[in-house]
């Protein structure tokens, strides 16, 4: 349970832990009360010494928390900006005072990380919005309440005030369940499944080698559901080339789908991490197609549909984006074979 109450200029959250909680690490136990902050804010936050518990500060992430332990987060005020706006376009889909929805292309970072500290959305969205972001996410991720990997394009809602931000961020955490979030996606893959519908539900956690990758670990990893629903077959009834593919999630991991797809034997064409090993299935096809694929620098994943309650209105706002050019191209050469 947690609860906002204001104290100056800055925002006090509470979270109250349960029976169930015992033992979890502190800052996971954190960002899953307190939805509107992600989990590298809230370690953030821990480190800085925001975060108290019968009196004491706490400044370890990996602190083990206890039965019925009351904590208090203290989120100062934002501060301003050091990130500078650029002029890089907008796919601007919906915008008023609350709230802006944009279609992003593949290639762009959401937030300035390492590798990455300029030419991002938020640099983009700085321009865009001036100072009307919200602050919550921290000085380098202004308005983003949820994020798409780099190299996939589609749909994005971005808040410009805390309030807004907040009640965002718990429809997301909520995933649909209670609400009317709605998240879909379409996937080009490889090979088909051989039923038209179906569920994944495989739990996902950081790969035990590798820490640029997700994978199903299904005694460590965090609940993860996909819905999918087979659109369209690509080549031969009987052993199909490709696949294109609609996903909706029940949650949200990183990865989530990519490694979902992988994992069910069906994975993304164009995905340098989990799809790497159907490469071979290249020179097999047109000299047309093969041309097609080996153009296509990400992973074949569009984030085609959001739905979610607008938190001032109260209405359900629907948007829809179409598959960009360059995977509508792929699609159209695979209705050749």
């Amino acid at each position: 349970m947690t609860t906002p109450s204001k104290a100056r200029s800055s925002e006090r959250l509470t979270a109250e832990a349960g029976a169930e909680h015992a033992g979890q690490r502190l800052d996971l136990f954190l960002s899953g009360c307190l939805p509107q902050l992600s989990r590298t804010r809230v370690q953030a936050l821990i480190k800085e010494g925001h975060v108290a518990s019968r009196g004491a500060t706490i400044e370890d992430v990996k602190y083990r928390v206890k039965p019925d332990e009351h904590f208090t987060l203290t989120v100062p005020p934002a501060a301003e900006t050091e990130l500078g706006g650029e002029a890089i376009p907008l796919d601007v889909v919906y915008e008023d005072d609350a709230l802006i929805v944009i279609d992003k292309p593949a290639g762009l970072v959401v937030h300035p990380g390492a590798g990455n500290p300029r030419g991002t959305l938020v640099n983009a969205l700085i321009a865009h919005c001036g100072k009307s972001l919200s602050g919550i996410g921290g000085v380098a991720r202004p308005g983003i309440v949820h994020r798409l990997d780099k190299n996939t394009s589609g749909l994005m809602v971005v808040a410009k005030t805390d309030q807004v931000h907040r009640a965002l961020a718990a429809q997301f955490a909520d995933h649909g369940r209670t609400g009317e979030l709605e998240r879909g996606y379409l996937a080009l893959v490889w090979g088909a499944p051989p039923r038209p519908h179906g569920k994944i539900a495989a739990p996902i956690a950081r790969h035990p080698s590798s820490r640029t990758k997700m994978a199903v670990l299904p005694n460590k990893g965090r609940e993860a559901v996909t819905h999918w629903r087979v659109l369209e077959r690509f080549g031969p009834k009987d052993a199909p080339v490709a696949s294109l593919i609609e996903c909706r999630l029940e949650t949200g991991r990183t990865h989530q789908v990519r490694v979902h797809l992988a994992h069910f034997g069906h994975p993304l064409i164009g995905d340098p991490l989990y799809g790497r090993g159907f490469n071979s299935k290249l020179g097999k096809l047109p000299p047309v197609l093969q041309s097609k694929l080996a153009g296509l620098d990400r992973q074949a994943l569009h984030a085609a549909h959001l739905a979610f309650v607008h938190p001032v209105s109260g209405t359900l706002r629907e948007f829809n984006s179409p598959l960009p050019r360059d995977l509508a191209e792929i699609v159209y050469a695979f209705k050749e074979l």
